[in-house]
């Protein structure tokens, strides 16, 4: 991870096929474009590496949740809870439909304490959304039991994780919906793009429609399409959608060079017997796009944390706990309920109430996490060192804590 490591000829001749047509819009221009239809050869790509139905692409990962909440009904008084540790897109696109995200605690897995959904629900819950994070999954059998129990829809956010899969089937597929991003770093890019994946026909044609001004595409003339409700605007463009039909042909290279690079330096880590790992509900599937592991303490793990960055190795190093685009301790517009245009009362108070709740139990998580970038590029030479690096600093600091090992 990220795909963009593996950018090349693939990339541009997809890319040139749509510059020498000048049709740059994914819809329409029958003629001009001459049978070049890369936003539809890529969602047919999805739906075959992915294995499910229908594939829906948009011009982001956040206008992929968007777009699945509106379809799935999703909105004004609805409450969708989900993880404490997301990427702010999470809750943007929950309130960009006019409903309330409701934050619970994660666990070892980093992701979704089932436990922590049980206690939150109530009876404006709509939506459980887990995020798998970093390359893993939520433990979706219990969340799925959940929703079943409770007459509720599950959204997989599935940005992080693309390409693993639990229990043999792939992330994003198994809810009624799930998405992609395809931004600039993650396991695909299209620079910008993401998808909505269902096996759910009404969900998709809500989301084709959606995305495109409500457009129902169903005409040979898409300037006499009937509008069967409002939408707005998320397409992907033909550039975008070119780019990421060269680079899921090359996801399985990506996925099996992440493995084997997660796998060598975690065999380095696991000589210190301090060092443990996330609990990953399937561990064949893990995409292992990031190696997440714990340290003994909260204060351990900030003083590794502040060596390797005075030795100048945190880079590709990822504290969450002080992060401040994927943890709630530093979501201070949030938890403010900052925006800049005027949130309904009742939906603001809702949003700073689930927003300054207690999150200790996500607290104990995180701050003794650290995530590492899996690099593509890696040479098995450079991971050595770069284990050598790491396993020096943590084993000064463990010893400078009078831990032995």
């Amino acid at each position: 991870m990220p795909g963009f490591e593996f950018f090349g000829d693939e990339e541009r001749k997809e890319v040139n096929d749509v510059l020498e047509t000048g049709i740059l819009m994914r819809y329409g221009f029958d003629g001009a474009r001459k049978g070049i239809w890369k936003a539809k050869e890529m969602e047919q790509a999805v739906c075959s590496t992915f294995d499910c139905k229908h594939a829906q692409l948009v011009s982001s990962g956040t206008a992929a949740l968007t777009a699945a909440l509106t379809a799935l009904g999703v909105g004004y008084g609805d409450e969708v809870i989900i993880p404490s540790f997301t990427f702010v897109a999470s809750f943007e696109a929950v309130l960009s439909v006019g409903a309330i995200p409701v934050l619970v605690d994660v666990d070892d897995t980093l992701t979704l304490s089932p436990l922590a959904v049980k206690n939150a629900l109530t009876p404006q819950t709509k939506c459980i959304m887990p995020v798998h994070m970093c390359g893993s999954m939520a433990d979706m059998d219990e969340l799925m039991a959940i929703c079943k129990a409770n007459n509720l829809v599950l959204l997989e956010d599935a940005c992080q994780s693309i390409g693993a899969t639990y229990k043999g089937k792939k992330l994003g597929t198994i809810g009624d919906a799930g998405t992609f991003s395809f931004d600039f770093v993650k396991t695909i890019t299209c620079a910008e793009g993401g998808v909505v994946m269902t096996n759910r026909e009404d969900v998709y044609l809500a989301c084709d429609g959606f995305s495109d001004h409500g457009h129902d595409h169903k005409g040979v003339d898409r300037g006499a399409d009937l509008h069967p409700f409002i939408g707005y605007n998320s397409r992907i463009s033909e550039l975008h959608a070119a780019v990421g039909l060269a680079q899921i042909k090359k996801l399985p290279q990506f996925l099996s060079t992440q493995r084997a690079n997660n796998k060598a330096l975690r065999a380095i880590l696991s000589t210190i017997p301090e060092i443990s790992f996330r609990r990953v509900p399937d561990e064949a599937g893990d995409s292992c796009t990031f190696l997440s592991w714990f340290l003994p303490s909260a204060e351990i793990t900030k003083a590794v944390v502040t060596e390797m960055r005075s030795q100048g190795i945190m880079g590709g190093h990822f504290y969450w706990f002080d992060n401040n685009w994927h943890y709630i301790s530093k979501w201070e517009h949030l938890k403010k309920s900052i925006t800049l245009n005027k949130l309904h009362p009742e939906l603001k108070a809702a949003v700073i109430h689930h927003a300054n709740k207690d999150f200790s139990a996500s607290d104990a998580v995180m701050s003794r996490c650290v995530s590492t970038l899996i690099s593509l590029l890696w040479t098995p030479e450079q991971i050595q060192e770069k284990g050598r690096l790491m396993t020096t600093v943590i084993k000064k600091v463990l010893n400078d804590h009078a831990v032995t090992y």
